[in-house]
């Protein structure tokens, strides 16, 4: 188990960038599969991207593929989403969790994961 905290997130324009970050504590970090999900008013939580316990493998969703990239520094515990020319509809609670032990490909379903941060709004204004 891992304990996670999310930062980073706020209100930006349409256009705008964002970074956030998951600051892991715990020695078993570098071991597992991080994700950043999102949960949007009124819909289901949503795995917007993944990266493996080494940072060799990432998943995206649709939606965010060419803005959105995520990178992890296992040496800081920590794992970054870099949001770019944000829309409105990014915006949504987004959480960080940890799962999917040393597997190679990073996992997008909630199930496989089982640690979770507490959330950041992001919200984008047109």
């Amino acid at each position: 188990q891992v304990q996670l905290v999310e930062s980073g997130g706020g209100l930006v324009q349409a256009g705008g960038s964002l970074r956030l970050s998951c600051a892991a504590s715990g020695r078993t970090f570098s071991s597992y599969a991080m994700g950043w999900f999102r949960q949007i008013v009124g819909k289901e939580r949503e795995c917007v991207a993944a990266i493996s316990w080494s940072g060799g493998s990432t998943n995206y969703a649709d939606s965010v593929k060419g803005r959105f990239t995520i990178s992890r520094d296992n040496a800081k515990n920590t794992v970054y989403l870099q949001m770019n020319s944000l829309k409105p509809e990014d915006t949504a609670v987004y959480y960080c969790a940890a799962g999917g032990w040393r597997l190679v490909v990073p996992p997008t379903a909630q199930d496989e994961y089982r640690s979770w941060g507490q959330g950041t709004q992001v919200t984008v204004s047109s």
